[in-house]
């Protein structure tokens, strides 16, 4: 799996302050269509905190690139510093994400919510590789599919053929990184300032 991980300069003076959240936009390919892409980012108080997607139908993300349509169907998936799922969600309403040009569905995923003070991990995924129970550490429902293909490739719910990229924001954080596969020592760098880097990752699957 791809990754690309983007942050504007306005990110690092607001984390150099410390008296504003960021906001952060990334965007990857993934390689299988069971791949789950996560992220942890932190909150330092209550704060009132956007996640969303704009790969389905594109559009212009945080960061005021353009980001073309024609990805994946997107599943959410929030827990908190437990491992403890909080909320997933398959797609949002066509009132909070644009419609596709092809399809005319409203597949993106957007969820805003006060979430208190702590760290949190939010994954991205393509339909229907739903959270396989309560718990982050219970993975996900198709984990481990032969040939890694369990929708034959990247399509929607409705049977549409998609492709496998992906743009995702994390919205009035304190700080948000992507780990590092299992087994990779996460980066100092990155782990103290929690601001995107650009970069390519590969995860290793099992």
């Amino acid at each position: 799996m791809k990754l690309r991980i983007v942050a504007g300069m306005l990110a690092l003076a607001a984390f150099t302050t410390g008296a504003q959240a960021i906001n952060l936009s990334f965007t990857g390919v993934f390689q299988h269509d069971n791949d789950v892409q996560r992220f942890t980012f932190t909150v330092n108080g209550k704060s009132v905190v956007t996640l969303r997607s704009w790969s389905y139908a594109g559009g212009v993300n945080a960061l005021g690139d353009t980001i073309a349509r024609g990805g994946f169907d997107p599943i959410l998936s929030l827990f908190d510093g437990t491992g403890a799922k909080l909320y997933e969600q398959d797609d949002a309403s066509c009132s909070d994400v644009a419609a596709d040009l092809m399809t005319g569905r409203c597949f993106d995923v957007k969820y805003t919510s006060a979430l208190a003070a702590g760290t949190y991990t939010v994954t991205v995924q393509q339909f229907n590789n739903f959270a396989a129970g309560a718990n982050l550490a219970d993975g996900f429902r198709h984990d481990g599919v032969a040939d890694q293909d369990f929708r034959n490739g990247f399509v929607d719910a409705a049977g549409d053929k998609r492709d496998g990229h992906w743009a995702f924001d994390i919205l009035n954080v304190d700080t948000a990184v992507v780990p590092p596969p299992a087994g990779v020592p996460e980066p100092a760098s990155l782990a103290l300032l929690g601001i995107g880097v650009v970069g390519l990752l590969r995860r290793k699957r099992s």
